[in-house]
């Protein structure tokens, strides 16, 4: 492993994806039993995407955490699809992570909510409710934290969940990814947290493997800190790390 210093912004980089995942996946752990040290309960926010199955899969693994003191979120989600969506991100994270260890609590944003609006206010005052202590993300291939894109980013956002209306570079992403087969079937529109929700966690954990995000990571950490590059926001957060294999580290310098 070897690390840096961006801003704010720590940065880890190891060779592999599995390197980095377990890595990530070790220093998730001890924070949460820090937290558990001085607080009954821990408030968790997950992203739900193939660059985090490394991380997830540590995690699960992980006999050490008590899951029953912890309470579970996830950032975004797709609007349009069928409750049953093998590509809704609820699924995902309850077939990777939800649905196998013992969480006090799971809290998801309702894929078939018939108001997107109505349905950002309700998870909204969950949030409110239970003050998020750890974020778990990644980067999208434009840069984006959650379905924040740069057409839709806002540093200074005055709400907490919001509908979004996706840009090209994501919705192919979501192609690269495996999640769907051509571009029509990706879903234009999705609910998701806005940036300054993932920036009121106290902890942020990135974890962004492979090569289709090499671009991302380094506009993240050489770019100016700007909503054209939603991830820059990281360099300003007091305990944010960003973890990296070889691969998505390609074009950053020493």
């Amino acid at each position: 492993m070897r690390s840096m210093q961006k801003d704010l912004l720590s940065v880890k980089i190891y060779d592999t994806r599995a390197e980095m995942g377990k890595a990530a996946a070790m220093e998730i752990r001890e924070r949460i039993l820090s937290l558990l040290e001085v607080k009954d309960t821990v408030n968790m926010i997950f992203a739900a995407a193939p660059s985090q199955n490394e991380v997830l899969a540590a995690l699960v693994a992980d006999t050490e955490i008590p899951w029953g003191r912890v309470n579970a979120f996830h950032m975004d989600e797709y609007v349009g699809l069928s409750p049953d969506a093998p590509q809704g991100f609820g699924r995902f994270l309850k077939e990777h992570i939800f649905g196998l260890v013992p969480f006090r609590s799971v809290h998801y944003i309702d894929i078939s909510a018939p108001d997107a609006e109505e349905e950002c206010a309700r998870y909204a005052a969950l949030l409110q409710q239970y003050p998020t202590d750890i974020v778990v993300l990644g980067i999208g291939e434009n840069g984006h934290i959650a379905f924040n894109d740069p057409p839709v980013a806002d540093f200074q956002d005055p709400l907490a969940v919001k509908p979004v209306t996706l840009d090209d570079v994501c919705r192919h992403q979501q192609v690269h990814d495996g999640c769907f087969a051509h571009i029509d079937d990706v879903p234009k529109t999705a609910v998701t947290l806005t940036v300054p929700t993932l920036f009121a966690g106290g902890h942020l954990f990135c974890v962004v493997p492979a090569k289709t995000k090499a671009s991302a990571v380094y506009a993240t950490l050489y770019g100016e800190i700007s909503e054209s590059c939603p991830a820059t926001i990281l360099r300003r957060h007091p305990h944010a790390t960003l973890y990296l294999d070889g691969d998505s580290s390609a074009l950053v310098g020493e």
